[in-house]
């Protein structure tokens, strides 16, 4: 059976250039490799032998639309829209959309950075006190008891600090941070955060690949979002951060002094303080970015520069943002999305 009839066709009854046959397709797969940008409406009229096809090159790139005629058909929603992966969602489509040399050159340039940190973390940091570090480790996860001695007030502020940032970063990554283009999830590079900070953390921003992918708003309801995108959650952060950093500004000078001797000495304590400064220097960026996909950039641009305070920056967006669901953006729902593409 012809894939088209035209009314060329039917006149001199000969093949129209443009014709093709559905079982091979060989000559709608010449024109589309000769003519790329032209789209087709089809139009598939039940009860008869043929389809009749219109070419169109006005029509929005990335799009297919089908209609189907009938006569006695008495259902009313025919009309399909199947819809590109470039459709806005939700969250817009973040800040980092550079062309792939941009993305690429970043890429690169992160990796470099992790493996130099990896050389210097395992190669070159101070190891002097090996036996202490093993000690200190096991009280601050309270496995030995109190035999006594009393742990820096400083390098207690800095563990619990640190326990703090994969929340932050989970806050910032869900769901903005997502990767839609490099398919990588984002949650396996979290969890492992919880253990190795900043470490865990760049292997993604080298994958990262933007735009998040669409998120639908029943996922808004469900876990983790619904938690992330708490309210409580982020007052409940940024008191106990407060808190903490106040515990470690309010030790005398001597506490410094010692826990100064423990960076110049200890493995342990060396690599965590590099740790939260590397968190700290990144956060910024995600903030931004999150900032940007919830189109929030011009109203909450103030933001940025209080960004730059470890920890408190990012927690006070967190707090002050606009949740997800508050973005002016059409839902990612196939309804929604073709009543917009009919107007």
């Amino acid at each position: 059976m012809r894939g088209i009839a035209t009314r060329d066709e039917e006149r001199t009854g000969k093949p129209h250039p443009r014709s093709f046959n559905f079982k091979t397709s060989r000559s709608w797969e010449e024109y589309r490799s000769t003519r790329p940008n032209v789209y087709v409406l089809i139009l598939i009229s039940k009860g008869h032998n043929r389809v009749s096809a219109t070419f169109s090159p006005f029509r929005r790139p990335g799009f297919l639309q089908i209609y189907r005629s009938s006569f006695s058909s008495q259902n009313s929603e025919d009309a399909v829209l199947k819809e590109s992966p470039a459709v806005e969602n939700k969250l817009g489509t973040g800040s980092g959309n550079g062309g792939d040399g941009e993305n690429w050159t970043t890429s690169i340039l992160l990796f470099c950075l992790w493996a130099a940190l990896m050389y210097y973390v395992f190669m070159l940091t101070p190891n002097q006190t090996p036996s202490r570090d093993m000690y200190f480790l096991e009280k601050l996860l309270n496995l030995r008891g109190n035999d006594g001695f009393k742990m820096n007030e400083v390098l207690v502020s800095l563990w619990y600090i640190m326990g703090l940032w994969p929340l932050v970063y989970s806050m910032l990554l869900l769901p903005s941070g997502r990767s839609s283009r490099s398919k990588i999830p984002v949650w396996p590079f979290l969890v492992l955060s919880c253990f190795g900070g900043a470490y865990a953390l760049l292997p993604y921003f080298v994958l990262w690949r933007p735009p998040p992918p669409p998120v639908e708003e029943a996922e808004l309801g469900r876990w983790p979002l619904n938690f992330l995108e708490s309210k409580l959650t982020a007052g409940i952060l940024i008191a106990a951060g407060l808190g903490i950093i106040i515990s470690a500004g309010l030790a005398n000078g001597d506490v410094w002094t010692e826990f100064y001797q423990y960076f110049r000495e200890s493995k342990f304590i060396h690599v965590t303080c590099l740790d939260f400064t590397l968190l700290s220097t990144f956060a910024p960026f995600w903030v931004y970015n999150d900032m940007t996909a919830r189109k929030w950039l011009d109203k909450g641009s103030w933001i940025l520069p209080l960004a730059l305070i470890p920890f408190l920056g990012p927690a006070l967006y967190l707090v002050l943002r606009p949740p997800v669901s508050a973005v002016p953006v059409s839902l990612t729902s196939t309804t929604t999305t073709t009543t917009k593409q009919k107007t």
